[in-house]
């Protein structure tokens, strides 16, 4: 039910921006809007106010507005309110604003998320050196070892974390070549990322290091000795590269004997002598310390507009990449998702929290408006490609031309449906036991 709830929710906001792109557009350049509906088939519940009736539709899968004289076999009567009676570069805004308001709604609601603050993994943003090596991965069967820097997969150039996550994860059981640097000298091979989940994401198997961080000081020997929030343990009694798990064991084995941990802090190392004692029946230094370093990241309403400006055009080159890997089957077409699929993840976002489900809403969005400006037609890209097209040989194509588009493009569009539904499908435990070919 909290799929099904947040699915709406999340697919409500995101289809009434885009038609009411549309809508305000028409509306400006004065066409008459005969119809503004929320879904589609049978109409629920609707009103009319001036021209144009408002209406919410009985299957929840998008939307759309109805303008007067929109279609070339519509009955016409050449009024200037008709869609068609405006100029081609009228048309133009009115085909394009619905995209542009799901980007613009995509940034606008990661600025919103970012302002509120986060706590995120540093090493997402740090380079790609392996800190750990799963046993029988793919990584450990090409001979990846710890403090290896992997620097290119696949031809692309790997500069943190997150962009390694990103590339392997597109890659799912295809052979691709990486490239890494071990002592500064650099290792060539090739690696068969493999499929982790359910939405078969790519993964070879590495783990960055973890760097431990004090989160907290509270009264007692950290706070005595002068340690403080944010920094960062690279060694414990002498012990460099220590984790989590191994700093809090030193700990507990220094009770009352003076203990030295080596600290980073704006980047510089700075060494305390401290002396673990007994605190509420446990031995420690009086500091809430966590698995892995992260950034605090607390904007002005202007720096987190940067940040989900910076945010979304890497998502940008994420999807073109993956698009253009479904052309050089670079990338699985079992990646792509549904509808089921993400009501699925609006529900896994949901009880996460609004953040988390805002942070998908955004994500989606600039999906949606990506795709809608795809040159295929019956698409809104596909219009305003064929209104370009027109405008440059000055000659409009006939409407049995026009129709045959439309009909190629209608047909891709199931052909895509289909085939993210069966991904879907193919999800569900339940039914996937039913396809005996699985």
């Amino acid at each position: 039910m909290t799929s099904f709830l947040a699915f709406i929710f999340v697919l409500g906001v995101l289809v009434f921006v885009h038609e009411l792109g549309h809508f305000l557009a028409a509306r400006r350049i004065g066409v008459r809007v005969l119809t503004f509906s929320l879904g589609f088939g049978p109409k629920l519940f609707a009103f009319k106010r001036g021209d144009t009736e408002y209406c919410v539709s009985a299957i929840p899968l998008g939307g759309y507005v109805k303008m007067a004289g929109e279609n070339p076999d519509d009955a016409r009567t050449g009024a200037p309110d008709e869609f068609l009676s405006k100029s081609k570069w009228e048309r133009f805004q009115v085909l394009i604003m619905g995209p542009v308001m799901n980007l613009a709604l995509a940034v606008i609601v990661m600025a919103l998320v970012l302002y509120q603050g986060a706590e995120m993994p540093a090493f997402n943003e740090q380079p790609a050196y392996v800190g750990a090596v799963e046993e029988g991965s793919p990584a450990a069967a090409i001979g990846i070892q710890p403090g290896d820097l992997i620097v290119s997969v696949d031809g692309r150039q790997i500069t943190d974390w997150g962009r390694l996550t990103m590339t392997v994860g597109t890659k799912a059981n295809r052979p691709v070549p990486i490239v890494f640097l071990r002592d500064g000298k650099p290792i060539e091979r090739e690696v068969t990322p493999e499929a982790v989940d359910k939405y078969e994401t790519g993964q070879i198997g590495v783990r960055p290091r973890l760097r431990p961080q004090i989160a907290e000081v509270t009264d007692g020997p950290a706070r005595e000795v002068g340690l403080r929030e944010g920094d960062v343990i690279l060694a414990a009694a002498g012990e460099r590269g220590v984790t989590f798990d191994r700093v809090l064991e030193i700990i507990r084995g220094h009770e009352g004997k003076t203990l030295t941990l080596e600290i980073e802090r704006a980047g510089q190392p700075v060494s305390f002598a401290v002396t673990p004692r007994e605190i509420d029946g446990l031995v420690r230094i009086g500091a809430r310390i966590r698995q892995a370093e992260a950034l605090i990241i607390q904007p002005g309403i202007g720096e987190a507009f940067t940040l989900s400006v910076e945010r979304n055009w890497e998502w940008t080159v994420l999807i073109f990449e993956t698009l253009a890997g479904l052309f050089t089957q670079d990338t699985s077409v079992k990646q792509l998702m549904g509808p089921v699929g993400i009501a699925g993840l609006s529900g896994e976002a949901a009880e996460a929290g609004l953040i988390h489900l805002f942070s998908l809403m955004a994500l989606i969005s600039l999906n949606l408006g990506i795709m809608n400006l795809m040159p295929i037609p019956v698409l809104d890209g596909g219009h305003i490609a064929i209104l370009g097209v027109e405008a440059l040989s000055r000659r409009d194509f006939s409407i049995r031309v026009k129709e045959k588009m439309l009909i190629a493009g209608f047909v891709l569009l199931v052909t895509l449906m289909v085939t993210v539904i069966y991904n879907d499908l193919t999800r569900v435990q339940w039914i996937e036991r039913l396809m005996p070919w699985r």
